[in-house]
């Protein structure tokens, strides 16, 4: 079959390579010349774990794509699907201008039935106000599909040819009919496609991320609370995650939430219950919470240095918002970077990945380090923002000579107590016992 994919975004991408792998004809549509040019040589704009072999194989094999013309691609697709970005406004609600431009040239362009498929995340209702402004321009017959995606940053392409299931919402057979036939790669291996109506479909996304930022929220909480009645979070979360109900993903405490998805899905259901006159009373809370837990090992640091960390050099280890991807969109790092900064501290930063898209942000106001361990150099602690592998068995030895002082601030709970304790490191985590050396 021949799609068309219009924006090469995370989801775009990943989405279009996915379908182009499934065998399909793809053809990716985004107004930036330059990036279209560059994937055109075979240049991968994000970084995403094993996307790179997938995107070449399929150009190679003449499946996969790349343009700035809509119309070219419009006319040679039946399906187009709209992977374009909803950022949140200044009042949290859901930006749907790119998404409406879109469907507005689509209107104006379409010669033939097409299905258009809402790839992005938006809001409850968003299907019927593109239906609308392209049936405001055509008298073409078309279909409008809700089709929410489901990827994990960092395991999009495992998450993409091997999803829990795909949902689609469509209030038309024929349109039905057509998705069905696009995943039956999926459906053939007993992948669940659920079919439902539009507006359900659409919530789904946002009810989906808004649980998991729930969940992750609650499980911090929980860790809070350990560290005042000298509980062992990890303890309670093994015991926790063993009941099947619960599950043990999405329960590891840390500093907050952050990416693309979560924070800005989350800002977005609760201003759509403000229109509808409904409060979501627990995601304003997890926000609240939220807010506050990405930061919360700054106070700890400043009690370890007597209340002042003017002037303090700190090593800050990762610096996109998960390990695995070179995104820094509510990354933590950056609110601690913020305040650390505005306390006084100098901070010297490594990330292999997400380095340069911070330095885009922040110029020189933090120093960048070449490698993990020459960011310790003189440094008076190191503070962990980011679960990366190669920080998950360090040297030590080596840590120890580097830095003035043996500290660790860690915000993912990288290590099993006994270690940093059998160095001889002061290690404060989140929702265990400070080691104190």
């Amino acid at each position: 079959m021949n799609i068309t994919i219009v924006g090469t975004g995370y989801v775009g991408l990943v989405t279009g390579t996915t379908l182009a792998e499934l065998g399909n004809s793809v053809y990716c549509v985004d107004i930036d010349e330059k990036k279209v040019e560059g994937m055109k040589n075979g240049v991968v704009p994000i970084y995403e774990p094993n996307l790179e072999e997938m995107f070449l194989r399929n150009i190679q094999s003449e499946r996969l794509f790349f343009t700035t013309n809509l119309k070219e691609a419009l006319d040679k697709s039946e399906v187009i699907y709209l992977a374009l970005p909803t950022p949140p406004g200044e009042d949290g609600s859901a930006d749907l201008s790119y998404v409406i431009q879109v469907a507005n040239n689509i209107g104006e362009m379409m010669t033939e039935y097409k299905v258009i498929v809402n790839k992005s995340t938006v809001p409850v209702g968003t299907a019927d106000k593109v239906r609308e402004v392209i049936a405001s321009k055509t008298n073409i017959p078309f279909d409008v599909v809700s089709n929410p995606e489901f990827l994990r940053e960092g395991f999009a392409v495992e998450d993409s040819m091997n999803p829990s299931r795909v949902v689609v919402g469509a209030s038309s057979e024929k349109a039905q009919n057509i998705m069905a036939k696009i995943y039956q790669p999926f459906t053939n291996t007993g992948i669940p496609i659920i079919f439902m109506d539009e507006k359900s479909s659409e919530l789904t996304k946002y009810a989906a991320n808004s649980f998991l930022a729930v969940k992750i929220t609650f499980m911090n909480e929980i860790a809070n609370y350990c560290e005042k009645v000298g509980a062992d979070v990890d303890k309670v979360r093994l015991g926790m995650g063993s009941d099947d109900r619960i599950g043990h993903r999405f329960l590891f405490p840390g500093i907050g939430y952050g990416g693309s998805c979560f924070p800005k899905d989350v800002k977005a259901l609760i201003k759509s219950g403000i229109q509808e006159d409904f409060n979501f009373q627990i995601l304003e809370a997890t926000e609240k919470v939220n807010t506050a837990q990405k930061v919360i090992l700054v106070s700890e640091i400043e009690k370890y240095f007597g209340g002042s960390i003017q002037g303090k050099k700190i090593a800050m280890w990762g610096l996109a918002f998960k390990a695995n991807t070179d995104d820094i969109r509510e990354a933590s790092s950056l609110d601690n970077i913020a305040l650390l900064l505005e306390k006084g501290a100098e901070i010297a930063a490594y990330d292999a990945v997400a380095e340069s898209n911070v330095q885009k942000l922040l110029g020189d106001k933090i120093q960048y380090a070449k490698g993990m361990y020459d960011a310790l150099e003189d440094a008076d602690a190191l503070f962990i923002a980011t679960e990366w592998p190669e920080f998950k068995n360090p040297n030590f030895e080596l840590m120890a000579k580097k830095m003035k002082n043996k500290v660790i601030f860690d915000g993912r709970n990288m290590y099993p107590l006994e270690i940093p304790e059998q160095n001889g490191f002061h290690y404060k985590s989140i929702g265990r016992k400070t080691i104190e050396n």
